[in-house]
């Protein structure tokens, strides 16, 4: 078995940053953001665009470790990574098929359903169900079940994008049209009021460990231009919870990151309510490394240079994949 020290150093890692989705914009910043963090520890970093160029430089560089930092369709859904896979590269991040469940946030929720989290209640359904029922019986049934607030989302896709806080009935209509916007199936769960947070995991030699959380609040929705844009939102590394509530939104998420088969990285976002008790949400395989993105926020609230965690990731997710080789 190979092992960190009989392996030769991560010397040549590709940032794979850019893609086609909604998220584009995102990913470019999160790539540069990790670039410079790992080129700052002496290793040689290229960033990558998904296009046609791609895999032919990936089979003449022969690089490391390639680290997909692809937000949204394609980098979050396992195909990518299936890709990587077949040309035996080694990568940073959770395999194809995990990636595949976790991208799916119905899926996600039922395995963390399983594993006996808390998420609040939903139900899963598509477009093309509205056009054929009709779309009033059907909301009208929504709300009966689920009662209000609601949270409307699409079942794929990161970054707040097509996602409404629904208070009211009539404002139900909208909230769908754009969600559908963004896909073709709709995740309506009960909205859960309390505190956002968003807890950061990653594997080391004894298991996946989280990083302290970060806690969200903003003025409005947490929506996209919350996230990414300075001044709307206000962040607290480490969250202002009680040690109890912190070790149960930390033990959430590894508990997740576990039953969802994730590896290296990932961050679980989290609602704390007004009992302190934590509830599943949804789970991101490649979290955003932005300047105000959270997984470099828990990385500094816990001490950790950015560059050597970054470092210490490829350097084991290189060991973890020649392992099994």
């Amino acid at each position: 078995m190979t092992t960190s020290a009989d392996r030769r150093p991560v010397e040549r890692v590709v940032v794979l940053a850019g893609g086609l989705s909604h998220e584009r914009d995102v990913s470019l910043r999160s790539g540069r953001r990790v670039a410079d963090a790992l080129r700052g520890t002496g290793i040689e970093v290229s960033i990558r665009d998904v296009d046609a160029s791609l895999l032919p430089f990936l089979a003449q560089e022969k690089p490391d470790v390639v680290w997909p930092l692809l937000h949204g369709a394609s980098g979050e859904d396992g195909s990518v990574r299936d890709v990587l896979e077949l040309l035996s590269l080694d990568y940073v991040g959770t395999g194809p098929r995990a990636s595949r469940a976790a991208w799916n946030k119905p899926i996600a929720k039922n395995v963390v359903l399983g594993a006996g989290l808390s998420t609040p209640d939903y139900v899963t359904l598509p477009q093309s169900l509205f056009r054929e029922l009709g779309a009033r019986p059907v909301l009208d049934a929504i709300v009966g079940r689920l009662g209000l607030p609601l949270v409307v989302k699409p079942t794929r896709g990161g970054s707040a994008l097509g996602v409404t806080l629904v208070h009211r009935a009539e404002d139900l209509p909208r909230a769908m049209v754009d969600c559908f916007s963004y896909g073709d199936i709709a995740l309506i769960e009960r909205a859960v009021e309390g505190t956002e947070i968003a807890v950061s995991v990653v594997d080391g030699p004894e298991g996946p460990e989280a990083l302290p959380a970060v806690e969200i609040v903003t003025d409005g929705t947490y929506d996209y231009d919350a996230r990414y844009n300075p001044g709307r939102t206000s962040y607290y590394a480490p969250a202002r919870l009680s040690p109890e509530v912190a070790s149960r939104v930390s033990d959430m998420a590894v508990r997740a990151h576990v039953a969802l088969g994730l590896r290296d990285l990932s961050r679980s976002d989290l609602i704390v309510d007004a009992e302190g008790i934590p509830h599943f949400l949804e789970v991101n395989v490649a979290p955003g490394m932005t300047e105000t993105s959270l997984f470099p926020q828990a990385a500094q609230a816990a001490g950790r240079d950015l560059g050597e965690l970054y470092r210490t990731i490829v350097t084991q997710s290189a060991v973890r994949q020649s392992a099994t080789r």
